[in-house]
């Protein structure tokens, strides 16, 4: 087969015309016959009964056509894995921004009005807001029995721990003989906040029961088939009844996997036997969507005055929320990056998820990895300072390489820690003096395995000789089907304006998982090469009867098949499938397996200057490096690495959820910040390249690594710059003040 020309090719996205005109549909875009608007009334109190409903005034606003309350279905729970969190709550609110009723009425505004003039009667009970207080012996309650919940996953309850969900642990070696073996012993503790993802597009859905009894939905959600299961289970009926239809998602970093309100509009649409859409405002994504975790991490290591770790433990209490429900496994995904980047002897890790009266925390790119490496990557600074060590040094010392097992025991392959920090300190001059004083230079690094699982691609053959290929994954704005459509035009040889991507509808295209862990190129790359080629065993079959030789002799390219001792004898693909005259269609379906014997690293470095008079910190330049493979896109992968960068970066320096009594405080973006363009350094990037990647062409993952080391750089070059460390995120010029002033 000749050599690639489209994969590697800056190919425009394919479904940018689109968005630029304004011609794409998202899930607030719908309108359907009948269309009424739903609302839904949350709770004022972190943690309460409900003691009396009264509809009565909302029942007499012109326009209402359906009111639900916890009360008329009680005992419907939702959740991705365990089902924890009620569709409505009927006895107990456990968060403010807890679901009690729902409105649906002809008119958003009558809606509104009907919600504000729900009166419910509740009795005030003792609330818990920080995790380490939540596991004292006398915290208050947040769940009676956490097993009792179907779904509990039964092997990671904490159930030892007050208000504990669950636990994550690895164990290696012989801690207690590694700290003993210790010349320093040094623990730091470290507080990251909860964050929002920051998409445009907020949690909209729509539910329609048709004439037939099928229930339609249109959700901003990445994983159509998860999203159908959890409704499912939630309204108590089979999977099989409910249709996701396709719409496209403004964004999502992670945290739109989930069913959110469609049950509450079900069961409103169920009343009204009209169609229902409930879309949030972004209030109520601050206050109640499901936004990173505020975390408690503390770090213990012992290590040789030569510089080795011989010893670390590490402790992560991750505040749950009031609700385990969105998350898959009722904790986050820490296998990934659990394994730390340093060759660790003797080591011990632990996460809890803790239930706190706050809202309920999920996914956010790569989740948990900001707080973990926040709190590592400092510690490891702070370590340094303490034996004298140049930072870099003190790194480059304990990175794992090639065939060392890392901190959990997994043994490693294609490892290029070592190159990918020594590119980031050549590029970010690290060895050159500072500029002037109160400017510093800190390093960030991080590293994690990415994911597997169930996925597949549908490829047709049209007769008018375009390639269509149809997809369960949603592109939620990362270009995936941008990159779906080179591997296709490349492995059929076709120019690249000849193949079409979409998605399809959960009726329509096999199972999937959606777009998680960094693995969307691996596993629906993968799989949409494996459809190319039987795609094209069954187009040399029939060419080759065409030509009257075997197959083997027809060589093609261009969309054209040929005889290769006689070129002239030749047929176009598109004669081929007009002479088939229906569509050939493909479709493929695998379940790959989660590469956990590799990790890719990004390694970051960022100059600062600081005021020591005031706290205030300008961030003058930033490098990131990365290990990557063939890019398949330079333009979409050089996207992701600069959205990621200004991601971290603002968590880093403004992003925070301020959470006072339970209520959040900023619920509104006026109040909760996020980067503009004003914010933004002199960026840098440093590709380091090399094989080994498990993605077609051997591509390794992009999406889930610029954004998580932001922060320790930044921390770490302003305790470089003034000697302050501050131990908690955001890093503020109030906090560097009273770093300073310490």
């Amino acid at each position: 087969m000749a050599a690639a020309t489209v994969v590697g090719a800056p190919v425009p996205r394919a479904e940018g015309p689109e968005k630029v005109a304004g011609r794409v549909t998202y899930t607030a875009d719908i309108s359907l016959e009948g269309l009424l608007w739903g609302k839904i009334l949350r709770s004022p109190y972190a943690h309460a009964r409900i003691c009396n409903i009264d509809l009565s005034k909302a029942r007499r606003v012109p326009g209402v056509r359906a009111i639900v309350t916890g009360q008329e279905i009680p005992n419907r729970l939702m959740g991705k894995k365990i089902r924890d969190m009620p569709v409505l709550c009927w006895d107990v609110v456990r968060f403010v921004g807890d679901r009690v009723a729902a409105v649906a009425a002809d008119s958003l505004e009558a809606a509104e009005e009907a919600v504000g003039l729900i009166q419910v009667d509740y009795e005030e009970l003792p609330a818990v807001f920080d995790p380490l207080e939540a596991m004292e012996p006398g915290a208050p309650r947040i769940h009676k029995d956490a097993a009792a919940y179907e779904g509990a996953p039964k092997q990671r309850l904490a159930l030892d721990v007050p208000n504990g969900l669950t636990r994550l642990a690895w164990i290696k070696g012989d801690l207690e003989r590694g700290f003993g073996e210790a010349d320093l012993v040094l623990e730091h503790t470290f507080r990251i906040p909860g964050r929002h993802q920051g998409y445009l597009e907020p949690h909209a859905g729509i539910v329609a029961i048709d004439s037939s009894g099928r229930i339609q939905v249109w959700a901003s959600t990445k994983q159509a088939f998860g999203t159908r299961a959890q409704l499912a289970n939630a309204i108590g009926v089979p999977e099989e009844s409910i249709r996701v239809n396709v719409v496209n998602i403004g964004g999502e970093f992670g945290g739109k996997g989930d069913a959110r309100d469609l049950p509450v509009a079900y069961f409103l649409a169920r009343q009204s036997e009209r169609p229902v859409k409930i879309v949030m405002t972004f209030s109520e994504e601050l206050m109640a969507g499901n936004p990173a975790h505020p975390t408690v991490v503390t770090v213990r290591s012992g290590v040789k005055r030569d510089g080795r770790i011989v010893a670390r433990d590490l402790r992560a209490i991750h505040a749950c929320g009031a609700y385990g429900a969105f998350k898959a496994n009722a904790s986050l995904a820490t296998w990934h990056y659990a394994g730390w980047l340093y060759r660790v002897e003797n080591a011990s890790c632990e996460f809890l998820q803790v239930y706190t009266n706050t809202v309920p925390g999920g996914y956010f790119r790569s989740p948990g990895s900001v707080a973990i490496c926040f709190a590592l990557e400092s510690h490891m600074d702070m370590i340094a300072r303490e034996l004298g060590m140049d930072s870099a040094e003190f790194r480059l010392r304990n990175l794992i390489a090639e065939g060392d097992e890392d901190g959990v025991g997994r043994r490693l392959r294609g490892v290029r820690f070592r190159e990918v920090l020594q590119a980031a300190l050549d590029a970010a001059g690290w060895y050159k003096p500072k500029p002037a004083a109160g400017y510093g230079r800190g390093i960030g690094l991080f590293g994690r395995h990415i994911g597997g699982g169930d996925g597949g691609i549908i490829v047709r053959a049209e007769p008018d000789g375009t390639l269509k290929v149809i997809s369960p994954t949603y592109d939620q704005g990362a270009g995936t089907h941008t990159i779906l459509q080179q591997i296709v035009a490349d492995e059929m040889r076709v120019p690249v304006q000849q193949v079409r991507v979409e998605a399809g509808d959960t009726d329509t295209v096999p199972r999937d998982t959606g777009a998680r862990a960094s693995r969307i190129t691996y596993v629906a790359g993968r799989a949409v090469v494996k459809a190319c080629e039987q795609m094209r065993a069954h187009l040399l079959d029939r060419a080759a009867r065409i030509l009257e030789c075997a197959p083997e002799e027809v060589d093609f390219g261009d969309a054209r098949f040929w005889l290769r001792q006689d070129p002239t004898q030749r047929i176009s693909l598109r004669k081929i499938l007009a002479q088939l005259g229906d569509p050939l269609t493909v479709t493929v379906h695998e379940d790959l397996p989660d590469p956990d014997d590799i990790t890719y690293m990004c390694a970051q470095v960022a100059e600062v200057e600081v005021d020591p008079d005031t706290g205030e910190m300008r961030l003058h330049r930033f490098v990131t490096a990365h290990d990557v493979g063939t890019i398949i896109n330079p333009i979409t992968h050089q996207g992701q690495i600069d959205g990621g960068v200004i991601m971290g970066l603002g968590q880093a320096v403004m992003e925070e959820l301020v959470i006072d009594g339970g209520r959040v405080t900023n619920a509104s973006l006026g109040d909760y910040k996020l980067p503009t363009a004003a914010d933004i350094p002199e960026l840098k990037t440093v590709l380091v390249h090399s094989g080994g990647g498990v993605a077609p062409y051997e591509a390794k993952a992009i999406g889930e690594f610029a954004n998580n080391s932001a922060p320790a750089a930044i921390g770490n070059a302003v305790a470089d710059a003034v000697g302050a460390r501050v131990m908690e995120l955001p890093i503020t010029a109030e906090r560097i003040y009273r770093a300073l002033r310490k």
